[in-house]
């Protein structure tokens, strides 16, 4: 296991940047992005993408195995509770018992924000029924606390709403949820450039998710690349520890000494 490898229900992965896998404009674009991102964790939407539930049509996992990546199946357009653990049941079979999902339950088609009242009861059911729930919430500490305690594997509040590319709107309730968590916490939703991926690993998340970021993008595999380093930079200047923010500085960053007028005469 690799000192600062991302572990998610008990498995360790290089990578901190997981990536979904609609709004390309074919397989091929979507396999050369997620090249580009190295990620080793790609979400799919089981309503949306054919992973196996519509035979004799070009089937998603042809190009993305699943000996070479963890398919994470996402309930991508459901809206309570039963439709999301009926859709992540469904993903499990046609994964051959793959424990690991990512639950969303939306609360209007508008702004795709969380139904939080619905998200809870579903993963509820799910964690019952051995499922591994990583999980979309509001950046609400008190809900995401709850979602823990539920045993949720993952937290993964929104930065801004689902496409919009607003960055992270409310650094300071994300801080709130890092702090307390003792699950990964990853940002998923509103990410739009690699400045915004990089301040969500340098605020201390564990890792960013998205996908319209990059398939959004005038060139997606380039971004895809682009995304990939703001992670990891993020991540090493999250762990080397900023200097301390200051009003002016008093201290010069280099020495004085030997100047004209600071050396001894």
């Amino acid at each position: 296991m690799n000192q600062d490898s991302l572990v998610i229900a008990g498995k360790a992965y290089r990578s901190r940047l997981l990536v979904g896998t609609g709004k390309y404009k074919d397989f091929a674009q979507t396999r050369a992005a997620i090249d580009a991102s190295g990620a080793e964790i790609v979400t799919v939407a089981i309503r949306r993408t054919n992973i196996g539930q519509e035979p004799g049509q070009p089937s998603l996992l042809e190009v993305l195995p699943p000996a070479q990546f963890t398919i994470l199946p996402n309930t991508a357009g459901c809206y309570t509770a039963d439709d999301a653990v009926r859709t992540l049941r469904l993903g499990r079979e046609l994964l051959d018992g793959h424990a690991l999902v990512k639950l969303e339950v939306l609360g209007d088609p508008q702004t795709l924000f969380p139904n939080m009242p619905e998200t809870l009861k579903a993963a509820a059911t799910l964690v019952k029924e051995g499922f591994q729930v990583m999980v979309y919430c509001a950046d609400d500490p008190i809900q995401a606390r709850m979602l823990e305690d539920i045993g949720c594997v993952a937290i993964m509040p929104l930065a801004s709403l689902i496409g919009s590319g607003m960055g992270i709107l409310n650094p300071w309730n994300l801080k709130l949820i890092i702090e307390q968590s003792k699950v990964p916490v990853l940002v998923d939703a509103g990410v739009g450039t690699a400045s915004d991926a990089a301040i969500a690993m340098e605020l201390g998340c564990d890792g960013v998710l998205m996908n319209t970021a990059i398939a959004g993008a005038q060139d997606p595999v380039l971004m895809a690349g682009a995304m990939k380093k703001a992670v990891e930079a993020g991540r090493e200047a999250w762990r080397a520890g900023r200097m301390p923010k200051k009003y002016y500085a008093a201290t010069p960053s280099s020495p004085s000494g030997g100047l004209i007028g600071h050396g001894k005469t």
